[in-house]
């Protein structure tokens, strides 16, 4: 959203200030998932040579970091808060975190199909959440986020049917899912310092 219509319309999203304060909870937040992705995904590089212990616990923390990081979304977006589907994507994460401790007797073809199923829905949701708060502004990145998400789980699937299951595939879209939280915080940031 411009920083005109911040100051000025009452949309959905609560009043002018009540949306500068929603756009500056989600910046931070956004830039701390952005910072968990670029460690985590370095420590998976680093150690996903076998499925140890460390690396099961990598796997299974990813989605209950996305249980943690909906909930303080859920608390701190104010008006912003579109409550259905950010409830729905914690109970996708916990699912998937459940499902991945589940598959990961079956290997990185297991791991790949869970994966590739939390990907797929929860990347319906953060679609869903990114268009109803697209007047908040900075929501383009999180719009192709969501799509791409959708379009990943799918080749994890696949992947995991066929001779090349690797878990380097789930850290590459990792990597991208952090970027594109880094890109909306960044453009979040000048949207609430533009309006104030």
């Amino acid at each position: 959203m411009s920083s005109s219509a911040t100051a000025t319309r009452n949309d959905g999203t609560g009043t002018a200030a009540e949306a500068v304060e929603s756009a500056e909870s989600l910046r931070a937040l956004y830039y701390v998932r952005f910072g968990f992705a670029l460690v985590w995904v370095a420590l998976l590089t680093a150690m996903a040579g076998t499925l140890g212990p460390a690396v099961i616990a990598l796997l299974v923390l990813y989605p209950l970091f996305d249980v943690v990081a909906a909930v303080i979304d859920f608390r701190s977006s104010g008006a912003a808060r579109p409550k259905a589907p950010l409830c729905i994507n914690m109970g996708l994460s916990l699912l998937a975190a459940a499902g991945l401790a589940v598959a990961i007797p079956a290997g990185a073809p297991g791991v790949l199909r869970v994966w590739g199923a939390w990907a797929i829905t929860a990347g319906l949701v953060q679609l869903l959440v990114a268009i109803l708060r697209y007047r908040l502004g900075g929501q383009w990145a999180m719009i192709l986020s969501g799509g791409i998400s959708t379009i990943a789980g799918t080749s994890f699937i696949l992947m995991a049917n066929g001779p090349d299951a690797s878990l380097g595939s789930v850290a590459g879209y990792a990597l991208l899912g952090g970027i594109f939280f880094l890109f909306s915080a960044l453009r979040l940031h000048r949207l609430a310092a533009k309006a104030r």
